[in-house]
């Protein structure tokens, strides 16, 4: 049965399926945020932090919300994670020019 006011669709999904998938998600960005946070290694925390990114993508199309999802896509998985990997680069580079 349809939410009253919802809009029906030859596509439209029902809503008990749409929770099970919104929960879903949830449960992986929860894991994918623990997994960020307890990783050591700089790079494989970029790393994962762009594929959290996705899933928090992921996330708001499953609330069906485009425009963040947009939004999410070029900041949390793509800007912010090469921006952070450039900042390493940079570290590293000065730290080894230290060392020799």
């Amino acid at each position: 049965m349809m939410a009253a006011g919802a809009v029906v669709t030859p596509y439209s999904v029902s809503p008990a399926l749409m929770d099970v998938l919104q929960v879903t998600i949830l449960v992986l960005v929860a894991a994918g945020a623990t997994a960020v946070a307890l990783t050591r290694a700089p790079v494989r925390q970029v790393v994962l932090l762009s594929g959290y990114g996705l899933l928090l993508a992921v996330l708001f199309l499953a609330f069906q919300a485009p425009d963040v999802t947009l939004s999410e896509l070029v900041v949390g998985a793509v800007a912010l994670p090469l921006l952070l990997l450039l900042a390493l680069a940079k570290v590293r580079e000065r730290r080894d020019g230290r060392e020799k």
